[in-house]
């Protein structure tokens, strides 16, 4: 299996993509997560990241079959 990585608004034009999929090997973390599919950087403060829908902290486990979706910081009125 794998781990779903999804993108959402201007994190979808900056990746230049819409997903990826990563093999769980070396992925523990949704910050792993992040620095797999960003060549190495860290997570950058303000992104916000979920888990199987769900809000997530950069710390929070990942497995095998997860989807962990990363979105701008969304603002309303």
């Amino acid at each position: 299996m794998s781990i779903r990585v999804r993108y959402f608004g201007s994190l979808r034009e900056k990746m230049g993509r819409v997903d990826d999929s990563l093999a769980p090997e070396d992925i523990d973390t949704v910050n792993d997560v992040w620095k797999a599919v960003s060549e190495g950087q860290y997570l950058p403060d303000r992104i916000l990241c979920a888990v199987n829908m769900d809000y997530a902290d950069p710390e929070a486990p990942v497995k095998d079959g997860d989807e962990v979706a990363f979105f701008p910081p969304v603002t309303g009125g």
